[in-house]
């Protein structure tokens, strides 16, 4: 089986517990306003990876991985476009003993048949799914990232009646994400969920201005400034008010 991939963090330490080895896949359909990882957008490009090639290159990073309480981390672009190789990267993953974890903003979430089967089967061999929920508000969401949230949001609901462990993440960006009440309603949205473990708040940041650039794009947030202390604390509160 092989995969499209844009590239490999062999040592993360911030896309889910311990020390991650992440596998950055390519390809997504949100065109997210402050996305850091524009250059993976497109799909069907990148380097095609065997689950062979990754597993052999993850394995020389096992113990530190696991020492740490660590495991792989697939993110992207959207690792659920690609979910046959998923399920075959965690099945291997597995049968060594590997925690496995998803990034994912849901953003290709479907009802149909097919995905669901798909889906159903790879969680199976998933251990945590780190959920990016960009915007509570639909209009607003569109705005953001070129695509409504309603299938997202379903996303949440499915992992929730599922069970499916998750990390809630939401990127903190001055003017655009952190309106009191769409916050408040975001906090009440998580709380409904019965399988929240985490929620982090994500302080956005302008390190991928210069991919924007060179892919010839214009940056659409170059006037706002990374948010405070006290606005992620403000934000941090309000999100998880609800959360038991």
């Amino acid at each position: 089986m092989i995969g499209n991939i844009h590239s490999i963090e062999t040592l993360g330490t911030v896309d889910g517990p311990g020390i991650r080895y992440v596998v950055f896949t390519q390809g997504c359909l949100l065109r997210c306003q402050f996305c850091h990882n524009a250059d993976t957008w497109e799909i069907g490009t990148g380097k095609q990876m065997t689950v062979s090639e990754i597993m052999d290159d993850l394995m020389s990073y096992l113990p530190f991985l696991q020492a740490s309480g660590g495991g792989i981390t697939v993110s992207g672009g959207e690792p659920l476009l690609q979910i046959p190789f998923l399920i075959e990267l965690f099945k291997e993953c597995k049968k060594k003993g590997i925690h496995t974890t998803i990034d994912s903003s849901g953003g290709c979430f479907s009802h149909s048949k097919l995905f669901i089967g798909q889906l159903e089967e790879l969680l199976q061999y998933t251990d945590l799914i780190l959920l990016d929920l960009k915007h509570i508000n639909r209009k607003k969401h569109i705005q953001l990232t070129g695509m409504a949230n309603d299938h997202i949001l379903e996303f949440a609901t499915f992992l929730s009646s599922r069970n499916v462990p998750i990390w809630v993440r939401h990127v903190l960006v001055p003017t655009v994400t952190d309106d009191e009440e769409d916050l408040q309603k975001l906090g009440e949205f998580i709380g409904t969920l019965e399988n929240v473990q985490k929620i982090e708040i994500l302080p956005y940041h302008k390190l991928g201005v210069y991919k924007w650039e060179a892919l010839g794009h214009e940056y659409p947030l170059k006037h706002v400034d990374p948010p405070t202390e006290e606005k992620v604390d403000f934000t941090y509160q309000k999100l998880t008010a609800h959360w038991n």
